[in-house]
């Protein structure tokens, strides 16, 4: 029987295809209600209501409300908790890879540095993130301005696609050559401080990559080729001899899927923590 070339693609892309539906259905449901009049989700990214019965609000947005001296209304502090319950079941950094409209723009950056073999990269520590993180934090404590949503580019990203985007285009240009230029995943892997805050708050979820098959692994290494957070793999893909599962554990782990995808001897699948390796896809 001769492969149909579009099943195979289709196959071998299944989650990058997954996680773009994913991101455009996202934005398509807050687009429709300007273009269409039909409200199925009013608001944004931070603060949402959905069918106006369930309120989503983003908790990084609610904490530096409280720490300036807001009072968050009751639907937000609920938004949050949802919010909250949520990525700490599946995987608070299922956010960068699932739903975060910037993500895109950097995954064309790493695309086109592989591409182009682009070899340049800074030093930039991982955890200067949370660095950033905590003084996003800092800043309404002691201003009462919520400083970085002025600055956010994940929120910024989100409402140019609905308002206009203005000088919104600078800032996501910006990012993209970056990451292209200067930094490998340069903007999610080390500078964002709300990839850094759903990390933290997903640290025990219940979804995760596990390298169940490791021992066919052949050091080809194209998944840390692929990997925004290439430090998360070798755990699990190379700790067998000192006892180490093959659950990929690492809060930085995005479960994007792409390591499942371009590994060739299928060493990879979605299984959860508690089986250690049992795979669900």
């Amino acid at each position: 029987m001769i492969p149909n070339p579009f099943q195979s693609q289709l196959k071998a892309h299944r989650w990058l295809i997954a996680r773009r539906l994913s991101q455009v259905g996202v934005l398509a449901l807050f687009l429709l209600g300007p273009i269409t009049g039909i409200w199925v989700v009013k608001g944004n990214l931070s603060a949402s209501m959905t069918l106006g019965v369930l309120p989503l609000t983003d908790p990084f947005l609610l904490l530096q409300s409280v720490l300036s001296g807001g009072l968050p209304v009751t639907s937000g502090v609920v938004g949050a908790l949802i919010v909250l319950v949520f990525y700490a079941l599946v995987g608070g950094r299922v956010f960068c890879s699932w739903v975060c409209p910037v993500n895109p723009v950097t995954d064309a950056a790493a695309w086109l540095r592989r591409r182009f073999d682009l070899r340049g990269n800074s030093a930039l520590s991982r955890n200067l993130r949370y660095w950033l993180l905590g003084l996003a934090l800092l800043f309404p404590l002691l201003t009462g301005v919520l400083v970085w949503e002025y600055i956010n580019p994940v929120s910024m990203f989100q409402r140019g696609l609905i308002f206009g985007m203005g000088w919104a285009w600078t800032v996501i240009l910006a990012l993209f050559l970056f990451d292209l230029f200067i930094a490998k995943h340069g903007w999610c892997g080390r500078l964002c401080p709300m990839g850094a805050f759903y990390g933290l708050i997903g640290s025990g979820s219940i979804i995760r990559v596990c390298a169940t098959a490791r021992d066919r692994c052949d050091d080809c290494m194209d998944c840390f080729g692929v990997c925004p957070e290439p430090q998360v793999i070798k755990p699990a893909l190379k700790g067998a001899a000192a006892g180490v599962g093959p659950v990929i554990l690492d809060r930085n782990c995005t479960n994007c899927g792409r390591c499942i995808e371009t590994c060739p001897q299928g060493v990879f699948r979605f299984g959860t923590r508690m089986s250690n390796g049992a795979s669900l896809f």
